[in-house]
This record gives structure tokens, sequence and C-alpha cells, in this order.
């Protein structure tokens, strides 16, 4: 039989993946009468049961499972057609997402103040976070990305600028503990350094291989935990120079490599790389690059 309607899926949908009718009528701005209606609609269209229902909440069935993993990409495609749309306009107005690494805040919040400057009528989001936004599926506008050029297919891929990167200990560590004058004294030294071991920036990747790992004594996923327990002496670690330079309470232990650079890249999706309003943040983008001293 075939499935006419929308409504009753994304129901489904919601409600699997929320797991409970309460969540999925908030999600969905309706009555929970109406999310167990469109359920019980459609699982007497299809002849099968779609959930469990439990004092928990609603589990997927096999058939359910199958058929909102075919809601989920629907959604998703939904999602993306809806922000490319939004990205077509004539006008800079509406809103831009833009996304990067952690710990850029200090570089990008004055280009995205310039360039709200220029375009008020722009609402802009920026987004950062351990994962990797979808620009395919609409979840960001811009991404600045470090590391290896990024190889997605469908997206324009251009470089940034390069982030000189040193080897930097707080003055509190130096006074007490002194600092290597090579790589044969780093045994003797604490070290600061990402917890997953195929983190793939190029300096932490040096710091694994010449540095023993029982003194790499304190481990983080986020950069700016790193950078903070560089800061409160906790070890020696790898930091941004144009950050460290100008801080007279850090030490430099090893000057800056071209080896350690991390090169940064903005990515766009082909369909909304040309519309005005990606190409004005490009432009104001780019001109602040040229002025940046990394």
């Amino acid at each position: 039989m075939a499935i006419d309607t929308w409504d009753e899926i994304r129901t489904a949908y919601q409600v699997a993946r929320l797991g409970t009718v309460s969540g999925a009528a908030e999600i969905l701005g309706v009555h929970h009468a109406t999310v167990i209606r469109h359920i019980d609609a459609l699982e007497k269209r299809l002849g099968t049961r779609l959930f469990q229902r439990h004092a928990r909440g609603y589990t997927p069935t096999e058939a359910g499972a199958d058929l909102l993993a075919v809601a989920q990409t629907t959604d998703e495609q939904f999602a993306q057609l809806a922000s490319r749309i939004k990205g077509f306009g004539e006008t800079v107005a509406g809103e831009l997402v833009v996304t990067s690494i952690s710990g850029m805040g200090a570089l990008l919040v004055p280009v995205l103040t310039r360039f709200q400057t220029q375009y008020p009528d722009v609402l802009l989001r920026f987004l950062t976070d351990m994962r990797v936004f979808r620009l395919d599926y609409g979840e960001a506008h811009v991404a600045i990305r470090a590391g290896a050029a990024p190889e997605e297919p469908d997206n324009v891929v251009q470089p940034l600028a390069r982030i000189r990167t040193g080897l930097y200990a707080a003055r509190s560590y130096a006074e007490a503990h002194g600092i290597p004058t090579s790589e044969a004294d780093f045994p003797a030294h604490r070290f600061v350094g990402p917890d997953n071991a195929d983190n793939r920036a190029p300096f932490n990747r040096w710091l694994r291989d010449n540095v023993p790992l029982d003194r790499i004594t304190f481990r983080a996923t986020e950069m700016a935990a790193m950078d903070t327990a560089v800061r409160q002496g906790l070890g020696i670690g790898f930091l941004s120079a144009f950050r460290a330079e100008a801080d007279p309470d850090l030490v430099e232990v090893m000057p800056p490599r071209p080896e350690w650079d991390a090169p940064l890249w903005i990515v766009t999706h082909v369909d909304l790389h040309r519309t005005r309003k990606v190409q004005a943040f490009l432009s104001v983008l780019k001109e602040a690059a040229r002025g940046w001293s990394l």
C-alpha cells in the first residue's frame, strides 16, 4: 500500500529519535494525541507494528527501524534543500552559519563583526564543535578547517592562511622545572597533549614521535583545555604563535617550525558558493586574512 502522507512518517521519525510521545509532540509543536493518532494510522496503513510500547517510551521494531532510516535521510535532505533555498536570495540578509575549529574565535569574531556591521540584516551563527559540520546537509554555509585539504565531494575548497605553532611553557613551569634545551631533555619534563592518538595535527604527531608517552601527563580532547593547561603550568605544549608571543607569562621552548604549521581552508558547498550572501562574507574574510600575522 502506498504511503501518501509525510506528516505521519515525520512523526514516527521524531518518536523513534526521542523515544517518547511527549518529546516528539514538543519538537513538532502538536498535541501528544496527534502524535499517537499519526503512529496508529501509519501502523494501520502498513499493517505492521513500528514500535514496541513500554513504560519508558517507544522502541522501534525491525520494520520501524527500516522505515525510520529512510525517514531520517529524507528529513536531512529536506533540511539541506531548505538551507540552500535560503541562500539563493539576491539580498545579503537572513541567516549565515559559519563553523570552524575551536580556538579560532580571536581571529574570526572580528571578521564576523565587520561583516555584520556592513550587512546588519544578517543573523550570524558561529559554531564550533569536535565534530565536522556537514555542508552537504545544510548544517553550515561556510566552514574554516585546518590540516589536510578537505576532500568531500561537491565542496569548494580554498586556502585561507597558515597558523604557525610553537612549543611553549608557562613562566611558572619554567621557574619550577626549567625548560629543555633539546629533545634529549624531554624525558625529564611534563607535557600537555591530545588524548586522541589519531589527532592529525602535524605538531601533535611530532609530539607523539618525540616525547615519551608517559611524559604526556595531561591529555585532553579539547584544544581550549590544552591551551589552558599549558598556561596554568601543567606542562609544556603546543600553542598558536600569534596568541602565545603576546603573552608575557609564556616562555618559548622551541620556535615555530614549518612542519608544525597548520594550514587553514575555506570550505563551501558548491550549491551555495556563488550566492551573494556567501560571496559577501568570503570577501570580508579574505580581506581580513591578508592582515593577519600568524
